[in-house]
């Protein structure tokens, strides 16, 4: 007895994934409750036929399947035609197939190949093509040259490398591979024995896992080169790879193939670095990318600050994570990280390390010149929590908090900012707009708003904008609340005891003192501004001359080139600050910060010459999206991150003010514009 195709997928469907429902199973292949009871009769009959126990269905629609079952379809006594394959694994063979067949290939060698009807390999093309279109490729048929790969040759490369390692991790995968490609086993062994030729001479080792497919690969790359199938003009530069040992790899390699161009010697010096090569404990100073140390130090600080942690053996870590991303760097600079999915396999607390971990990768992104992509994130954050583990540390008892704001980006990231350093000890995942707050999926403590939120978790009202006694209620409530204290309510002589129950006082009279000292320092020493002397009041940025009123204006743009014109005109910014600002604003609309008033502004480096600010009064306010219409026009000119921020609180303050922001909108004076101004410019 054989099995249908339907039921020698359902079957490798239970055998790969024995937890999935019968509802969902029925669900995933487009089959009725009686095809799927059809399908099931026919894999039990089938089992027993080779004695087998048959497959058990519960009433709650989960399936019973003996361990025989696994141990027969998965077990390595297995031969490989019996196999009953997967529509994963048929996808990759067909593609493999397409890769390395040396005839035409038409709907015959696929039927033949994999022991199924035309039909469903017909259904299984359409997976391929689905498959290829991550990597820009194509299937296309002709009767006279069959099915074939169209599409970049870099691109048909990069499935090649990905497609043998998925093969190669199948049930017989590597007899599969050399039955299709018809590769022999002593070209393989002749590759071996070159790879640990290369690594005794130049000191590398490449891991368990690479030295296993990296035969294959570099046969199957070489058939194509020989069959012209080359790869030409591409962005890998000679000057970043001709020194690296695994260029001098590659030459080791491949030194009596005297035909092969140096692009393509590139494109496996490529495949090289790619890889998890370990040549010593730690890499050398020769091996290392430049900057790429300190990238990833600066990547380590900023997860720490996120993450209210203090990593141990950080010079150990700071090692384990370069031998991983050297490998990374050049998977992500030249687009060559795998498709595949890993999120899923991160437990629920790595979850929200990836979060952090996703945060802080700056530095890298900065140094590569590419934003890095989740799977590389993944492996990253996996170390940083495996690490952590081992050290015994975790953020799972720490209180997770995010801020919800309905007033725009610009407002939620200065409050968001502001919690963080009044609450240091916290983590604060985001800052996140209500309509995002519905759909958060992170584990979370507390929740800071303006506004009243339905949430189970707790939940603190608090201003956007906090002033100086606002801040020491929030934290003595916000402490009152979670932990049943308020933290200067600790006296010294009850500490002295309970220490003494414990140790010896060497010094009593002084530890008291230090103690004194600390308890009953400024509250509020973690959340104070440095502002002195230097910090820029709102009134002397927005002085009479930077203030223009008019009745109306045409549009959105005209408004912010009308507001701009005064810095223009004193040379605090030239006229490309004011076409960046338009341009930012089509990207970014988030520059409300109140009913009828915006701050239009964009990066420093594209414009600034002096830190400056310019307000427009407008009698008729212009329409700003479909859901504001603005009155006060205030561009921003920043040279830095910290010059304009204490008139920017200023101003926040202002903006929160219906009653002045009111006044604003009705005078007729820049006299009258400015008094307002100077009311908020004294503190």
């Amino acid at each position: 007895m054989s099995l249908s195709d339907r039921s020698k997928t359902i079957l490798a469907e239970l055998v790969s994934n024995p937890r999935i429902t019968s509802m969902a199973l029925a669900k995933k292949y487009g089959l009725s409750r009686r095809q799927l009871g059809y399908c099931f009769n026919y894999i039990n009959e089938w089992l027993i036929t080779e004695n087998l126990p048959a497959i058990e269905r519960t009433r709650q629609g989960h399936f019973i399947i003996d361990q025989a079952v696994f141990t027969k379809l998965n077990g390595e006594e297995e031969p490989v035609g019996s196999t009953i394959l997967s529509v994963n694994q048929r996808v990759y063979l067909i593609i493999m197939m397409l890769l390395s067949s040396e005839e035409e290939l038409s709907l015959t060698h696929f039927t033949a190949e994999l022991s199924v009807s035309k039909n469903t390999v017909l259904r299984d093309l359409k997976k391929v093509q689905t498959y290829l279109n991550d990597y820009h490729l194509s299937i296309r048929y002709s009767r006279k040259s069959g099915y074939l790969l169209e599409g970049k040759e870099f691109q048909i490369r990069k499935l090649l490398i990905n497609v043998t390692y998925q093969i190669l991790q199948m049930h017989g995968g590597k007899s599969r591979i050399k039955e299709l490609a018809h590769i022999r086993s002593e070209q393989i062994n002749e590759i071996y024995r070159r790879i640990e030729n290369v690594e005794n001479k130049l000191n590398l080792k490449f891991t368990d896992e690479k030295i296993e497919t990296m035969p294959y690969i570099l046969i199957l790359v070489l058939r194509r080169i020989e069959k012209g199938k080359q790869v030409h003009s591409f962005s890998i530069q000679y000057e970043e790879l001709a020194n690296t040992k695994e260029y001098k790899a590659t030459e080791e390699i491949f030194y009596d193939a005297k035909q092969i161009p140096v692009e393509e010697r590139l494109f496996i010096t490529l495949h090289l670095l790619t890889t998890n090569v370990y040549w010593s404990e730690y890499l050398t100073e020769d091996d290392a990318i430049p900057n790429l140390i300190p990238a990833i130090d600066h990547m380590l600080r900023l997860f720490e600050k996120s993450a209210c942690i203090y990593l141990r053996d950080r010079e150990q870590l700071l090692n384990k994570l370069l031998q991983h991303i050297k490998p990374a760097y050049y998977r992500i600079k030249y687009q060559l990280t795998e498709t595949i999915n890993i999120q899923d396999s991160l437990s629920k607390e790595f979850k929200e390390l990836h979060h952090l971990v996703k945060r802080s990768t700056g530095p890298l992104e900065t140094l590569i010149g590419n934003s890095i992509p989740e799977n590389e994130t993944a492996y990253i954050t996996m170390l940083i929590g495996g690490w952590m583990t081992k050290q015994g540390d975790s953020i799972e008892k720490k209180v997770k908090a995010i801020v919800v704001c309905p007033q725009g980006v610009s407002v939620s990231k200065l409050m968001f900012n502001e919690l963080r350093e009044l609450f240091p000890e916290f983590i604060f995942l985001d800052s996140l707009s209500v309509r995002e707050f519905l759909d958060y999926r992170l584990d979370y403590d507390i929740v800071f708003s303006p506004i009243y939120l339905e949430t189970d978790k707790k939940l603190f009202k608090c201003k956007a904008f906090l002033g100086h006694e606002e801040k020491y209620r929030l934290r003595k409530q916000v402490m009152l609340e979670l932990h049943g204290y308020i933290p200067k309510d600790i006296h010294v002589n009850h500490l002295i005891d309970i220490i003494n129950n414990h140790t010896v006082i060497k010094d009593e009279k002084a530890l008291k003192e230090d103690l004194q000292n600390y308890l009953n320092r400024d509250e509020d020493s973690s959340v104070k501004q440095n502002i002195g002397s230097k910090d820029i009041r709102l009134n002397e940025l927005i002085s009479p001359q930077y203030i223009t009123i008019k009745n109306s204006v045409a549009s959105w743009e005209e408004a912010i080139r009308v507001s701009a014109q005064p810095l223009v005109e004193t040379g605090k910014i030239g006229p490309e600050y004011v076409e960046a600002m338009i341009h930012r604003t089509e990207e970014d609309p988030y520059i409300v910060i109140g009913p009828n008033i915006a701050i239009p502004h964009a990066a420093p480096e594209e414009g600034v010459h002096e830190v400056g600010m310019s307000l427009l009064r407008l009698e008729k306010g212009v329409k700003f999206t479909t859901d504001h219409v603005i009155h006060l026009v205030i561009v921003i000119a920043a040279v830095d991150k910290k010059r304009h921020i204490h008139a920017l609180m200023q101003l926040m303050k202002l903006a929160s003010s219906e009653k002045d922001r009111n006044r604003l909108i009705n005078t007729d004076t820049v006299e009258e514009i400015y008094e307002i101004v100077k009311l908020y410019s004294t503190d």
